[in-house]
């Protein structure tokens, strides 16, 4: 507390900002990356878009002044070069700092000069690229295996806490259609999973 003023003053504190991805549902390495926080957003979906980001906007509105953001790499905290600077932006302009573990670059509301935005501008291109090139691989993978006759496709399965957050949607109303859509898994895949605890039928 500030004598005299009566003001209590902030304790800095470090948070992490972990999201899922299409190919990879485990948070494990993510976490082990980042190292120890006081605090951790996690993005149990893989969204597209900032609204499907809950976990994003609730650690942007969290955070403050001194406080610290560290993100395994930037391709987990944006999907996309201009999203990754708006992003970063925001986070700063609070007085916050960004710390991105893979690129080991910081960025804060001092990271003001030329070269700083151009590393940012840099790598976030290049993780954008990366992104790009895994996408493709995989569709040509598929193309040649299906030409071979031998793909078929596989089933995504849910992580725990997935089934937990479908499961708690689902109680609250939202269709199963809806919820397998947005877990962008197959709706026969979302009943088997919701009926190994509940006698739950499909009727949508």
């Amino acid at each position: 507390m500030c004598e005299g003023l009566g003001v209590v003053q902030h304790k800095t504190q470090a948070v992490a900002y972990v999201r899922v991805s299409s190919t990879d549902q485990n948070l494990d390495r993510q976490l082990e990356a980042i190292g120890d926080v006081d605090r951790v957003f996690q993005e149990k979906v893989s969204g597209g878009s900032r609204t499907d980001r809950s976990a994003l906007t609730e650690c942007i509105r969290y955070v403050r002044d001194g406080d610290v953001v560290r993100v395994a790499s930037m391709d987990r905290l944006a999907r996309s070069l201009g999203d990754l600077r708006d992003v970063v932006d925001e986070i700063t302009n609070k007085g916050a700092s960004v710390v991105f573990v893979k690129e080991q670059q910081t960025y804060s509301r001092d990271t003001d000069d030329a070269i700083g935005r151009l590393m940012l501008n840099l790598l976030g291109a290049f993780a954008e690229f990366e992104r790009t090139l895994i996408r493709e691989r995989q569709r040509e993978g598929i193309r040649i295996a299906r030409a071979a006759g031998k793909y078929k496709g596989r089933a995504r399965k849910l992580t725990d806490e997935q089934v937990l957050e479908a499961r708690r949607l689902v109680d609250t109303g939202v269709p199963k259609a809806a919820v397998a859509r947005q877990f962008g898994v197959e709706r026969t895949t979302l009943y088997r999973v919701l009926a190994t605890d509940h006698d739950s039928e499909p009727g949508l």
